[in-house]
């Protein structure tokens, strides 16, 4: 129940392109280039986010991609 609550507004954190732990935007965080041409984010809290230039979205990196 609690992850049908939080799943919706994690979702729309990411679409605005802010961070889903502490909210500020993702665009002042780390930059670091990552295989494919995608883009590794690290946020100042810690949370690393995959921005893919070609679709333009964010989504949360994966153990592998870490």
């Amino acid at each position: 129940m609690f992850k049908n609550i939080i799943a919706p507004v994690q979702a729309w954190l990411l679409s605005v392109g802010k961070c889903v732990g502490c909210g500020t935007p993702l665009s002042k965080g780390k930059q670091a280039k990552c295989q494919g041409g995608a883009i590794k984010i690290t946020c100042k809290c810690g949370r690393i986010f995959i921005y893919d230039p070609k679709t333009t979205k964010y989504r949360r990196a994966l153990f592998e991609e870490v």
